[in-house]
């Protein structure tokens, strides 16, 4: 081969080495320019929620966003009327200028009128609350023998009073006192049983045969245990030596 043709064949190699290299360049720099011309046409969609529409329109309008608000507008009573609630998609999401933002509008409290609950377990008068559309405020608790445990005493507000949620008093029965059951076993059965009943416990006493070295008359088992806590008004059983 002579050196003129290595020398041209040399010159295409180069030529076409490049030609590669300038290719390549271009796909990376037309990569990069499109992934920014991409980025250039997105914006972070803003937070919307407790902002009135014409505050939200304006919000979505600086960003080159369109708001699209649902027909149905639900029930809140946290927030005012007319306030947004809700969108899609969320705040702090990527999305494409011109794009249309979801957004649902509360329509305020669902005011009705409450419920007579008195009297009504805590359950029942939870359950009729939600079908009335009201919410469950706060529930306090006392605790009395004037009323049925459990059951509903006071409500605020009363009945009948328009209101979109309601706040329940609840008995939780009396707070009764309670002991540690003594150990009865060899006392006299007539005073140990004496003893019990002045603090309100429901006492029997059966007679058993025993060893002739125990007196009669003397407690030789109880039920319950020594130990054992125990309420007045429970029933304690003494049995006693003949």
């Amino acid at each position: 081969m002579s050196t003129a043709l290595r020398t041209r064949i040399w010159n295409y190699g180069k030529i076409l080495v490049l030609a590669g290299a300038l290719a390549a360049t271009f796909l990376l720099f037309a990569g990069i320019a499109m992934r920014v011309a991409i980025r250039a046409r997105q914006v972070t969609v803003p937070d919307l929620v407790g902002k009135s529409m014409p505050d939200a329109t304006a919000l979505a309008s600086g960003l080159d966003l369109q708001l699209r608000m649902d027909e149905a507008r639900r029930p809140d009573a946290k927030v005012p009327a007319g306030m947004v609630i809700g969108q899609d998609p969320a705040a702090g999401s990527a999305a494409r200028r011109q794009r249309s933002i979801r957004v649902w509008i509360s329509a305020g409290a669902h005011i009705v009128r409450a419920p007579n609950l008195l009297g009504e377990t805590q359950r029942s008068a939870e359950i009729r609350v939600a079908q009335e559309g009201l919410l469950v405020g706060t529930v306090s608790e006392i605790r009395s023998a004037l009323y049925a445990p459990d059951v509903v005493v006071a409500q605020d507000p009363p009945a009948a009073t328009q209101t979109a949620e309601v706040r329940l008093l609840v008995n939780r029965g009396e707070d009764r006192a309670s002991y540690l059951m003594p150990d009865l076993i060899g006392l006299n059965g007539d005073r140990a049983a004496d003893l019990m009943r002045i603090r309100g416990f429901r006492v029997s006493i059966t007679a058993q045969s025993t060893a002739s070295s125990i007196p009669p008359g003397v407690v030789v088992r109880q039920t319950p245990a020594g130990g054992y806590q125990v309420h007045p008004g429970d029933a304690i059983a003494l049995e006693v030596s003949r």
